[in-house]
């Protein structure tokens, strides 16, 4: 068995994932479910990840992007291939290509921005709008996304329809997912809910699968899984009738992802952020999230594990398609830790009836050494999600303990004080009421009197001397600048 490549052990000692098992899928298979560039982009993200697929899966990279005219892309997969496999012959730029792709690509954005210019010549609005979107599409196809916002941009000054919105905003959330911007997402998906809120057109309805999905992979990105598994969970089915090799297809998303990474992505989002009882009702028994899961039954066994308290199972099945989701182009980097939060819940679980529990027991219950199990309970210690304390010398994981009569009282002397503060406060009131110190608001009839008394416009009143008076409890007035008493 030859060694693996240098790249990799520099990867691996630079700290980025590197696959030494072979995973479970067939690359060709697994690649076929996708077109446009996330095709180039998932096999580049194999190619550099994996150590059983590499050189296959750069080379089909390769192929795939010189289809395309993307120049820039192309010469960095002959890039990453030649720093892989040097002495690969696909591993040579094809010059003859790169010339005529670069001419070809040249003429063309020359052609549609002369056309755009001639558009806004005329004033018509539609042609402009018309222009602008094939311009921004043609610049995402050469891989130049910032004109490519700005092209689809510059559609908002000759939209007419909400239809048109509609299709604007779809091609600027595309192009926010190829940036990674996940914010422009978010903000793409939520003027397209909005639109469809106000609007009663069936193209935005019918791209509620398209929405959902973007919005789980935006929120799953940026770490906010509970929120994530909530919009993957709301998709749509109809995405599961879409014909996968027809790009014209209004329910196909595979530029994007596929039917089977919703199932993925919600399953394990799901794992990671609820409890056993919302995991049944808002996943097990969600009539339209099923129809995703009969396409990962794996998922569907690890959730239904978990559910019955088999935490050993659920994480068994994870970890043997550990592999898998490592190599995949948005779930790699929240693999382990959605994995750690998955195990987390579990050891929590487990550990509730229990004061202590030795580490061996632990490492034989989920699965693992006790090497592992000891880094993650101190890991679990240290962020609050575990109450207890790990007794090295004897290898026992401890509950802390809890004194309930110490608890009892002192809940009953804080009752009592507050019970004894609230009773102060009352005979406080009752003190300042019989003294007649306490100040009550004028009645009608008097607010109407002293109305009167004002100046114009609420200027001072109009009394000789400016003496005000009051009754004291027995009826008699005092002046208030003497001081005296008069009848």
């Amino acid at each position: 068995m030859a060694a693996d490549p240098p790249y990799f052990e520099e990867a691996q000692a630079a700290g980025r994932a590197v696959v030494t098992d072979h995973p479970k899928f067939e690359l060709d298979a697994y690649i076929a479910n996708y077109r446009g560039k996330t095709r180039i982009h998932r096999l580049h993200h194999i190619g550099t990840h994996s150590t059983q697929l590499y050189l296959e899966a750069l080379t089909a990279a390769i192929a795939e992007a010189k289809r395309g005219k993307d120049v820039r892309l192309y010469e960095a997969m002959v890039a990453t291939l030649r720093e892989i496999a040097s002495e690969d012959p696909r591993a040579t730029l094809d010059i003859v290509w790169v010339d005529r792709t670069t001419k070809e690509v040249k003429l063309e954005t020359d052609r549609l921005e002369l056309e755009l210019k001639g558009y806004k010549n005329n004033l018509i609005k539609e042609s402009i709008r018309m222009g602008c979107e094939d311009l921004g599409r043609h610049y995402h196809l050469i891989g130049d996304l910032s004109n490519a916002i700005k092209a689809y941009s510059k559609e908002r000054e000759s939209v007419q329809t909400p239809a048109h919105v509609a299709i604007m905003n779809m091609h600027l959330m595309h192009v926010s997912i190829d940036q990674a911007n996940w914010l422009s997402v978010q903000s793409s998906v939520q003027k397209l809910r909005a639109l469809s809120s106000s609007s009663s057109g069936g193209e935005i309805d019918s791209a509620q699968p398209k929405l959902a999905a973007a919005m789980g992979l935006a929120q799953m990105a940026t770490g906010s899984y509970k929120d994530a598994a909530l919009s993957f969970l709301g998709a749509d089915p109809r995405m599961l009738q879409a014909k996968v090799d027809d790009p014209n297809d209004p329910d196909a998303y595979n530029e994007i992802l596929t039917p089977n990474d919703i199932a993925v992505y919600g399953g394990l989002c799901a794992l990671a952020s609820m409890d056993r009882h919302e995991l049944q009702t808002r996943v097990l028994d969600n009539s339209n999230f099923r129809n995703y899961l009969e396409l990962e039954p794996h998922i569907r066994r690890a959730i239904s594990f978990f559910v019955a308290s088999k935490y050993s199972a659920c994480l068994r099945i994870l970890e043997s398609y550990r592999a898998d989701y490592l190599l995949d182009l948005y779930l790699h980097r929240h693999v382990n830790e959605i994995y750690f939060r998955v195990r987390s819940k579990a050891i929590v679980q487990y550990f509730i009836p229990f004061s202590c529990v030795t580490l061996a027991a632990l490492a034989t219950a989920f699965n693992t050494d006790e090497a592992t199990i000891e880094r993650t309970l101190a890991d679990m210690i240290g962020n609050g999600s575990l109450d207890a304390r790990i007794d090295l010398e004897k290898r026992v994981l401890l509950a802390k303990q809890v004194d309930d009569r110490r608890e009892v009282h002192e809940g009953a002397l804080a009752m009592a004080k507050d019970y004894e503060r609230t009773l102060q406060l009352r005979l406080l009131r009752m003190e300042i009421i019989n003294a007649g110190l306490e100040v009550k608001p004028p009645a009608a009839k008097d607010a109407m009197s002293m109305g009167s008394l004002a100046g114009p416009r609420g200027g001072p009143p109009s009394m000789a001397g400016d003496v005000f008076t009051s009754m004291d409890t027995k009826g008699k007035g005092k002046n208030m600048r003497s001081g005296g008493l008069f009848p």
